[in-house]
């Protein structure tokens, strides 16, 4: 599958953009472990344009991480065309517009799925950000705004039209937020309409290999985007590759590598946003990482709480040493 010219994989796995979460040094390891294409946070057009420090740091990623998308959100059209020139100074493989995101204080200001509701807006952002910038422009976006209101096989066609080179669709509306099961039927409309041409991604409940096979097969999409089933389990994207290629499950990582990969994320982290913000913002990620381990909640509350490196550094080790002896 290709997005414009740059080659994503046969079938392709990718990380969903998420607040805090898909930054460079989660970005590396699922990378790492078997995601095609990665993105990054979604950034404030606002913010970049203004030249937000917070913004413009999360333009970094590193030659590792290709091919790597830039997604930006807002909802002026003259702020998406600068922000979408920004991003692609920064030399992305391509730049995604987020017109799909749920958050309240997102859509409260216009944008994200918001859009959603101001279809003529969403396409003349697009048509514009397509003609200002030098490289592919994606969307990422839901089936529409509530059960009464999910244009999306239509506004598909209309996005194609506007100059994009791919579309991901998460089968939900804004107004179902997380909740509820994904409806992927839609999605193999848009994927199964005659005239769509550009690759068309699922996005929503792709939690293992099972789901995945279940929903490749419902649908032909040409590849999936997996987003709060990677938090703090990375290694989802080659069990999910593993099982599409073979039926067969993988198995999971050992303790020894959840422990390593960990470290890994925590300390690069420190070295990217400082240990502060690493600390806070990779603690969300140990629930996952050591799922399963019994009598596991005294570490878990200690993983939670500490707000030194060196804490949780030392927490690691004897874990390591209780479930692991010599």
């Amino acid at each position: 599958m290709k997005i414009g010219e740059i080659e994503a994989g046969e079938f392709p796995i990718m990380l969903a953009p998420m607040e805090d979460i898909s930054d460079p040094p989660f970005r590396q390891i699922c990378r790492k472990l078997g995601a095609d294409v990665v993105f990054t946070e979604f950034i404030s057009s606002e913010g970049l344009i203004r030249d937000a420090a917070k913004s413009l740091h999360k333009l970094d990623f590193s030659a590792e991480e290709r091919p790597v998308g830039i997604q930006i959100f807002g909802h002026n059209v003259e702020s998406m065309v600068m922000a979408a020139k920004v991003a692609d100074e920064a030399n992305p493989d391509f730049i995604d517009l987020n017109f799909g995101c749920p958050v309240r204080k997102i859509v409260n200001k216009g944008g994200g799925a918001a859009l959603l509701r101001n279809l003529p807006l969403m396409l003349q952002i697009t048509n514009e950000v397509v003609k200002a910038v030098s490289r592919p422009v994606t969307v990422k976006t839901r089936l529409g705004w509530d059960e009464s209101s999910r244009p999306i096989v239509q506004l598909s066609e209309q996005l194609q039209d506007a100059g994009i080179s791919a579309i991901t669709i998460h089968g939900r509306t804004r107004a179902q937020l997380y909740s509820g099961a994904a409806d992927w039927t839609l999605i193999g409309e848009v994927k199964n309409n005659p005239r769509m041409v550009i690759p068309v991604i699922g996005n929503g409940d792709i939690i293992d290999g099972q789901s995945a096979l279940e929903k490749k097969n419902q649908t032909g999409v040409d590849g999936m985007m997996i987003g709060r089933a990677a938090t703090g389990n990375p290694w989802i994207f080659r069990e999910v590759k593993h099982y599409l290629k073979t039926g067969a499950l993988l198995a999971g990582p050992s303790l020894q590598e959840r422990l390593d990969i960990c470290r890994q994320h925590l300390l690069t982290s420190a070295s990217w946003k400082g240990e502060y913000s690493a600390l806070l913002e990779t603690r969300r990620h140990y629930p996952h990482y050591f799922k399963g381990l019994p009598d596991f909640k005294p570490y878990r509350m200690r993983l939670m709480t500490s707000v030194k490196m060196e804490e949780v550094l030392s927490t690691l080790d004897e874990i390591a040493s209780a479930y692991m002896p010599r």
